[in-house]
This record gives C-alpha cells, structure tokens and sequence, in this order.
C-alpha cells in the first residue's frame, strides 16, 4: 500500500501487517531529492489524490448537499462512472 508521510506510525505499520499488506511510505523530501538526483525524475502524483481532484469538480459532492448516505453513494458512483467514461475518450 503506498502511503505518504503522514501514516509513518508503528500502528499503521502494524495494522498493514495484520492485514498482510506491504507498506510503501515515502519519507518527506524523498521525492524531491530524487528529482534532484536523477535527470527525467519525474514526480508521481498518488492515484488516490488526483481522483479526489477530480471528484472535487463535482460540485454537489463536494458540498454533499444529500441528507441519506444511500443518495451520497449512487452521486458517488455516478461521479466516478462519469470521471471513467472521459478518461476513456467516450464523452467530451
């Protein structure tokens, strides 16, 4: 599992361990130094946080105007169906 600096604590570690996961945690600068050490380095943005950007566009989930969680997911399955379609090229 690849996870920033902020989960770098021994009951993270052992959580992921419990759940048979190996942890990828980057230490704070360690990609910048790469960058700096390595010509054509370029730094990784996780998947993880660029779906969040995209899913932040959406307006009404990023506000959460729903009262009932059931409502949330299906706006958060549609959103998600939508983000995949464009990234597929099959709507504009």
């Amino acid at each position: 599992m690849c996870l920033d600096k902020g989960y770098d604590y021994n009951e993270v570690r052992g959580l992921l361990e419990r759940f048979s996961y190996t942890a990828h945690i980057r230490a704070r600068g360690e990609e910048a130094q790469a960058i700096k050490r390595m010509a054509g380095f370029k730094a990784r943005r996780w998947v993880v946080e660029r779906t969040h950007s995209w899913m932040n566009r959406f307006r009404r989930i990023l506000i959460r105007w729903e009262k009932k969680p059931e409502n949330y997911f299906a706006l958060l399955h549609l959103v998600c169906a939508i983000i995949t379609i464009r990234c597929a090229g099959l709507l504009g």
